[in-house]
């Protein structure tokens, strides 16, 4: 059961990473739009200390804490998987407010990558009961 949760985090990872791609490049294009082209480098640093990019890194250390319970050396406990499961869900599907889900829903209304990808996570929370 542990690899099974390893793998199911393993792959929850994966489909927000996607997800966070789409939601980055959106986002640099945006910026790039207003202040002009940016290089890799620079757009490291405005992801981390920018604040229009501010809103992406709940996602981003989302996507951290669930890689390194993946990565970590000792058994993925069930209560830790559920608890990226619902903590994902509670992100990207509970419909709540605040800076991060507006964006998001923005995205999600002009974007049909963004859609697909939310639609290719939510395969996997399907089945998650919220708390």
């Amino acid at each position: 059961m542990m690899d099974e949760d390893r793998d199911r985090l393993r792959d929850l990872s994966s489909r927000l990473l996607r997800l966070h791609r789409l939601l980055l490049d959106r986002e640099r294009r945006d910026y790039e739009n207003r202040h002009g082209p940016i290089a890799s480098g620079e757009l490291f640093r405005l992801v981390l200390d920018h604040e229009q990019f501010a809103w992406l890194r709940i996602l981003s250390s989302m996507i951290a804490q669930i890689d390194a319970t993946v990565d970590a050396d000792e058994p993925v406990a069930a209560e830790a998987a559920d608890h990226a499961l619902r903590e994902s869900y509670r992100l990207l599907k509970a419909g709540g407010r605040g800076d991060f889900q507006d964006k998001y829903q923005d995205a999600l209304q002009s974007s049909p990558e963004v859609v697909m990808a939310h639609a290719e996570v939510s395969k996997i929370l399907r089945h998650v009961e919220p708390r």
